[in-house]
C-alpha cells in the first residue's frame, strides 16, 4: 500500500517514489516464463495530484526465469513494465464520510480504482502491466536453433548434427529395388555354378 497524505489535495502537487518490493505469487505467465514470488521488484513512481484524485506514472522493473520456448533449457530476462493508473478521491461530506452520491457514482463506474483513506494498492496494476510486458514465447537467445525434430537432441551444442533424409515416396521404391538386387545376385550365382560343372565335365 501505498500512501497520498504527504502529497495532499491540491491539483498539482507532485511526488516522486523509488521502492523496492517483494513480487507477489503468480507475477507471470503460467508455465511459461514469470517473476518469482518473493523476488525484488523495483518502482520508480510518479505521483501527480488532479481534480479527480492521484494519478500514478512508473515503472517496475525485475527479473523474470522461464524456459525456452526453442530448446527448453531454463532462461532468465530483465523486463521493464510501465503503467500509468488513476486513484479517485472518494467524495465526502465534512465530516469526512462518503456520501450517498458517491456511492451511486462508484456502482455506475466500476472501471474507478478509489483511493481508500489516502492509500492506494499498486499490486492489480503492477501484475497487469508485468504480464503484458512478459514475452509470450521466451527464448535463451535470438538465434537458438532449438531441438532436433527427429531425437530431440540440443541444435545449439552441435550445429552440425543431421539425419539422413529419406523420402517414405521412394522407400517402397528402394526395398523393390534392394530386393531385385538380392534376385538377381542369386540368378548369376546359379548361372555361373552350372558354368563351373559343364567346365568339369
Amino acid at each position: 500500500m501505498f500512501d497520498t497524505h504527504e502529497l495532499g489535495r491540491r491539483p498539482g502537487a507532485l511526488q516522486r517514489i523509488s521502492r523496492t518490493v517483494e513480487a507477489p505469487a503468480d507475477l507471470g505467465i503460467d508455465g511459461v516464463i514469470g517473476v518469482p514470488q518473493g523476488s525484488p521488484v523495483e518502482l520508480t513512481l510518479r505521483l501527480e495530484s488532479v481534480m479527480e484524485g492521484v494519478l500514478v506514472t512508473g515503472t517496475a522493473r525485475a527479473s523474470a526465469e522461464g524456459e525456452c520456448v526453442r530448446c527448453l533449457e531454463p532462461l532468465r530476462q530483465d523486463v521493464a513494465a510501465d503503467f500509468q493508473e488513476m486513484f479517485s478521491y472518494p467524495d465526502t461530506d465534512d465530516r469526512g464520510h462518503r456520501t450517498a452520491a458517491a456511492d451511486d457514482d462508484a456502482e455506475d463506474d466500476e472501471d474507478i480504482t478509489p483511493l481508500e483513506d489516502g492509500m492506494f494498492d499498486l499490486e492489480p496494476v503492477l501484475r497487469d502491466a508485468v504480464v503484458l510486458a512478459l514475452p509470450m514465447q521466451p527464448v535463451c537467445r535470438e538465434d537458438c536453433a532449438g531441438l532436433c525434430a527427429e531425437c530431440g537432441a540440443n541444435l545449439n551444442e552441435n550445429p552440425d548434427h543431421h539425419h539422413d533424409a529419406v523420402d517414405i515416396r521412394w522407400a517402397a521404391l528402394q526395398g523393390l529395388a534392394d530386393s531385385l538386387g538380392t534376385g538377381e545376385k542369386d540368378n548369376m550365382s546359379g548361372a555361373e555354378a552350372g558354368v563351373d560343372e559343364k567346365q568339369e565335365k
